[in-house]
């Protein structure tokens, strides 16, 4: 179950970093994908990890689609056509909203993944009831 959300994970970061990047080599967005995949694997422990890591990565690149927009749109003269401006206008205000809510809700996520109060699992409580038996001294 943790691979496929990491592979989800994985095609969610990726979707956002080619929406931004839409004109890059396909390489690159798979070069991008390995990088995730790897990171998300390595970091995340449990599968509400994955999905706090892969929404903070895409709550980053909600907040620079207007920067890169920007870049792009950057030209020799001096003022941009109204169309442009006002495409800059809606990625920004886009951008600022995105951006705002998925790292909102990768904070709720890795505020949910590492609670300390949460209740033992099965697993858990067998482990620390077998160490405790072993700990326990005979009188």
């Amino acid at each position: 179950m943790r691979l496929l959300n990491c592979l989800l994970g994985i095609l969610v970061a990726v979707v956002g970093f080619w929406l931004i990047w839409g004109t890059l080599a396909p390489v690159v967005v798979l070069g991008w994908a390995f990088v995730v995949g790897i990171f998300l694997w390595l970091k995340a422990e449990s599968i509400t990890e994955i999905w706090a890591w892969a929404t903070l990565l895409l709550g980053l690149e909600s907040f620079a689609w207007p920067v890169v927009l920007m870049i792009q749109l950057k030209g020799p003269s001096e003022s941009l056509p109204e169309a442009e401006m006002g495409a800059i206008l809606s990625a920004v205000v886009l951008g600022l909203f995105a951006s705002v809510f998925w790292i909102s809700f990768s904070y709720g996520l890795f505020k949910r993944a590492w609670r300390t109060d949460q209740p033992l699992s099965d697993d858990e409580r067998t482990r620390t009831s077998i160490s405790h038996s072993r700990n326990r001294k005979v009188v």
